[in-house]
């Protein structure tokens, strides 16, 4: 039985219409993994740094009219929440999946934890040509590091620290076709080894 992976119904589920609606598919076809992978994850993770994480799925409780455009487990330090600290995400927009770790704008303290990019610029930079940067959460976009010279990620740096909106994510992001999207295993390495390289960035 699969447990932890995606198929293309559950990418689907940013096509149903209607807030209640889309919420009832999100339980039927995503919530479940996003559970089964938020405690794999938080084990993982523990296992690797020694600190307790706590899986957090998203409730999108404030919605009373649109439908959620996207939906993650976050996998953070603080049984409470996650916004307000650095933390991983797992989670699917309509057209990717993605895996990332990084600072929302609610992160009182962003100004100081983005630095770690700063500290570890280099490791950024050379990171495989896959992975990406999220300005923004809430947004599907994200560019190739690959792709972007190192003044302008510096930029996006700057921005996290000096705009209240700002946010910056390491991330890497799947089709809903990629082959390691049919396998529980597959899936599960992939993971881990994106996960491996995020955690060069934690604390």
């Amino acid at each position: 039985m699969v447990r932890y992976t995606f198929n293309k119904q559950a990418f689907k589920v940013f096509e149903v219409d209607g807030l209640a609606e889309r919420m009832a598919a999100l339980d039927a076809h995503i919530r479940p993994q996003l559970r089964a992978l938020g405690t794999y994850f938080a084990d993982y993770l523990e296992t690797l740094t020694g600190d307790k994480f706590y899986p957090h799925v998203a409730k999108h409780a404030r919605r009373t009219v649109n439908p959620p455009k996207d939906t993650w487990v976050a996998i953070a330090t603080n049984a409470r929440g996650y916004k307000m600290i650095p933390h991983f995400q797992i989670g699917l927009f309509e057209d990717h999946l993605f895996v990332m770790y990084g600072m929302m704008h609610e992160d009182s303290n962003k100004a100081k934890d983005v630095e770690v990019f700063e500290k570890h610029i280099d490791t950024l930079m050379t990171l495989p040509p896959d992975f990406q940067i999220s300005l923004d959460h809430t947004k599907p976009d994200k560019s190739k590091i690959s792709h972007l010279a190192q003044e302008e990620v510096e930029k996006g740096i700057a921005r996290t620290k000096n705009v209240k909106k700002g946010e910056f994510f390491v991330a890497r992001s799947l089709t809903p076709d990629a082959e390691v999207l049919k396998d529980d295993d597959a899936f599960l390495a992939y993971l881990e080894e994106t996960f491996d390289y995020l955690l060069k960035f934690y604390r």
